[in-house]
C-alpha cells in the first residue's frame, strides 16, 4: 500500500531543496554584491537574476503552504517555536525585493538600495540557516503544542548553521556568476568561490560534528551499525564532489562549478533528512504524527500532480530563453 504521508514528505522536501538551490544563489549575489565594484559590475550580476529571481520563490510558497495543508500539526509546532526567525527572514526578502527594483528606478540612491539589497539578503540566509538548526536541536512540545520560550531557537548551534547556510548561499551565487559573467568580474567571482567553497565545506564538517552531540538518536543513527554503511556514502561523495568543484574553479569552467555546487547542496540536504528521518519536529513529532487526513493529502495530491509540472516546465523556459553570458543592455 502506498504511504501518502510519505509522498507527501518528499514533495516538501524537494520544494524546499527547489527554493535552497534557486532562491539560494539569488541571495549569495547579494550577499557577495558589496565585493563588486559599483556601476557595471553591480548591474551585471544583478541582471543575471534578473528574470527568474521572483519565480524562484514559488517554491517556498510551495513548501509552505504544502506543510500547512499535509502536516498541519507540524506547521502549528514549527511557526511559534520560530516566529522571530520566520518574522526577520520574510522582511529581509522584502527589503531585498523593493530594492531590486527601485534600485534601477532610483538611481539617486541607489547606494541605499544596495545596502537594502545586501543586508535582506543576508538576514534572509541567516534566517532560514537558523530555522534549520532551530529544527534540528529539538522543539519542545507538550500536548501537541510547543511549550518552550520565545528564544529556544537563538543557541551556539542555530548560530553556526546560520552562519553555515550564509557561506553555502554565498558558494552558489559566486559559482552562478562564475557561468553567467566574463572577463574580470567573473574572475573576481571565480576567487570569491573558492573562499566560499572552503568556508562551505568547513562548516558543513562542522555542524555535522556537532549533529553528534545536538541528540542522542542523531549520534546513533550515524555511527551505528548497520546503519553507518549505509549512510556512509553521502559524506563521502560530500568530500568528492567538493574536491571536483574546486578543480573546475581552479580551471577556468563556466557552467560546472554552479553544477558540482548544487549537488554539494543535494548531498548536505541528504544527510539532514538522513539525521532527521522519519521526525518533522524532533524529539517527539514524526511525519505520521503531524499529518493530515488521509482524504485531505488524496485531495491536495491531486492538485500538486497538476500544478508542480506546470510550475517545473515554466522554471525550465524561464532559464533556458535567458541562458548564456549577460551583456550590458539589462533587463529593466
Amino acid at each position: 500500500m502506498i504511504d501518502l504521508t510519505v509522498i507527501w514528505a518528499f514533495i516538501i522536501a524537494f520544494a524546499i531543496f527547489a527554493y535552497v538551490v534557486m532562491d539560494g544563489f539569488d541571495l549569495g549575489i547579494g550577499i557577495l554584491f558589496p565585493t563588486f565594484a559599483p556601476g557595471r559590475e553591480r548591474d551585471r550580476a544583478m541582471n543575471s537574476i534578473a528574470p527568474v529571481w521572483d519565480g524562484n520563490e514559488t517554491w517556498l510558497v510551495l513548501g509552505g503552504g504544502g506543510l500547512f495543508a499535509a502536516f498541519p500539526l507540524a506547521y502549528a509546532v514549527i511557526l511559534p517555536a520560530t516566529y522571530p526567525l520566520i518574522i526577520a527572514m520574510l522582511l529581509g526578502l522584502v527589503f531585498r525585493g523593493v530594492a531590486f527594483e527601485y534600485r534601477w528606478r532610483d538611481p539617486a540612491h541607489r547606494k541605499y538600495w544596495d545596502f537594502a539589497f545586501t543586508g535582506g539578503s543576508i538576514v534572509a540566509a541567516l534566517a532560514q540557516g537558523m530555522i534549520l538548526g532551530a529544527l534540528l536541536q529539538g522543539i519542545e512540545i507538550t500536548d501537541r503544542a510547543y511549550s518552550g520560550s520565545w528564544f529556544d531557537w537563538l543557541t551556539p548551534y542555530t548560530l553556526l548553521t546560520g552562519v553555515g547556510t550564509l557561506a553555502g548561499y554565498a558558494l552558489l551565487g559566486a559559482t552562478w556568476l562564475v557561468w553567467k559573467l566574463d572577463g574580470d568580474a567573473q574572475a573576481h567571482a571565480r576567487k570569491l568561490g573558492k573562499l566560499a567553497a572552503l568556508a562551505t565545506v568547513a562548516l558543513m564538517g562542522a555542524v555535522s560534528l556537532m549533529n553528534l552531540f545536538v541528540r542522542p538518536e542523531y549520534s546513533e543513527r550515524w555511527l551505528s551499525a548497520p546503519e553507518v554503511y549505509w549512510v556512509a556514502p553521502i559524506p563521502i561523495a560530500t568530500l568528492i564532489v567538493a574536491g571536483f568543484m574546486w578543480h573546475a574553479l581552479s580551471n577556468d569552467r563556466h557552467s560546472k562549478p554552479f553544477w558540482l555546487a548544487l549537488a554539494l547542496f543535494f548531498f548536505g540536504m541528504a544527510g539532514v533528512g538522513v539525521t532527521i528521518w522519519p521526525y518533522v519536529a524532533p524529539p517527539s513529532l514524526t511525519i505520521w504524527d503531524a499529518a493530515a487526513p488521509v482524504r485531505s493529502q488524496v485531495f491536495m495530491l491531486v492538485g500538486v500532480a497538476i500544478t508542480m509540472p506546470l510550475i517545473i516546465a515554466y522554471t525550465i523556459w524561464a532559464y533556458w530563453v535567458f541562458r548564456g553570458k549577460v551583456g550590458d543592455e539589462g533587463y529593466h
